[in-house]
């Protein structure tokens, strides 16, 4: 097929009275488009993106505070899932206690399963060791550093996007939340789908880059970038406790 319209091509330009390649002809509109469009694959990620990845969300007066699954699973040393995320643990702990005290909506998630994962389903055969969230185990059982408290809504999930299956946007909106602070785990998984269906669901996404954590540095921020380029915004921990204190109440 590609050299038929290699030919188509060449004989329209020699009907013409041209000698231009089909090559020539596609190497110049590309050349010329990349350069309209300011794409350079060779050059730095924050020039790949600028102009066309770089806009900004502004924030809500009602956020509430979204911690995802930080549970003993990803905190154990023993057990096969964890990740070192101590230092995220930390933010989310101070984070968790500044939302309380100036009166914020918080929500917890956790996972579990039902035995043999009947109601994971392509999730869980993707990820066999799933089945330390099966219920009952203790390594779906939230750390003692960010128990929820009574008052606080509990959204337990089967899948990466803690709104996938759940009564989360619902709940959310009877609340008259208009922003989500994410904290928790993992950057790649459960946060980033988080972010991308906060968007998707009307909400404004902001996902609290020292709060959250995955198994490996570069897998964290590559994702962060990510995310921050397309769906959310990505703050520090201290950016994120000033807009706690001083949102328009």
């Amino acid at each position: 097929r590609g050299s038929g319209l290699r030919r188509k091509f060449r004989i329209k330009a020699l009907k013409k009275g041209k000698t231009t390649e089909l090559s020539s002809f596609f190497v110049g509109n590309s050349t010329t488009m990349a350069a309209a469009s300011g794409l350079n694959k060779e050059g730095s990620l924050a020039d790949n993106i600028r102009g066309v990845f770089d806009g900004a969300l502004q924030p809500g007066a009602r956020p509430c505070l979204l911690i995802i699954d930080f549970v003993q699973a990803y905190l154990k040393k023993d057990s096969p899932l964890y990740a070192g995320v101590e230092d995220a643990l930390a933010s989310t702990k101070r984070l968790l206690a500044l939302a309380r005290r100036q009166r914020l909506p918080v929500v917890h998630t956790r996972v579990e399963f039902l035995p043999g994962g009947l109601d994971g389903g392509i999730f869980f055969r993707k990820l066999p060791l799933l089945k330390i969230f099966e219920k009952g185990s203790p390594m779906g059982n939230f750390h003692p550093d960010v128990m929820p408290l009574p008052n606080e809504v509990i959204v337990t999930k089967q899948y990466a996007s803690a709104f996938f299956g759940t009564s989360l946007a619902p709940t959310l909106r009877a609340q008259g939340v208009d922003t989500v602070l994410i904290a928790g785990l993992s950057t790649s998984g459960c946060v980033r789908a988080t972010a991308t269906d906060a968007c998707q669901h009307g909400f404004i996404p902001i996902v609290v880059e020292d709060a959250v954590g995955d198994r490996h540095n570069q897998v964290h921020e590559s994702n962060l970038f990510d995310i921050k380029a397309k769906y959310a915004e990505v703050w520090d921990e201290e950016a994120a406790s000033m807009y706690i204190k001083n949102r328009e109440q």
